[in-house]
């Protein structure tokens, strides 16, 4: 017995976009969120084949690798953000150190 696939012909348009190469810009986390993440998943399990379903495990591993790039995405925001605050502190601390100049 040999099964074939049938594609809907209402879905290829949004299987051509989702199959096309993307150009990201940089490394892609300044456009993609969890928002991209939920509609890629929801159309992932809307398109599956009801017989043959994704296996849970690689399921939770995607979702997983997803939560561990946002809380690495988000550790290096809170980094830059304490970054750029010692460096506001340095130079106020320089300022505070300059002898002061007299005046004539």
């Amino acid at each position: 017995m040999t099964t074939t696939n049938t594609i809907n012909p209402a879905a290829q348009p949004t299987l051509d976009r989702l199959n096309t190469s993307s150009r990201l810009s940089g490394n892609g986390l300044e456009t993609l969120d969890q928002g991209d993440f939920l509609r890629l998943l929801t159309t992932q399990l809307t398109f599956q084949d009801p017989l043959a379903p994704a296996n849970n495990e690689a399921m939770l591993a995607q979702m997983a690798q997803f939560s561990s790039l946002a809380a690495t995405t988000e550790s290096s925001a809170t980094l830059e953000a304490i970054s750029a605050k010692l460096d506001r502190l340095i130079a106020a601390q320089e300022a505070a150190l300059q002898p002061a100049t007299p005046q004539p």
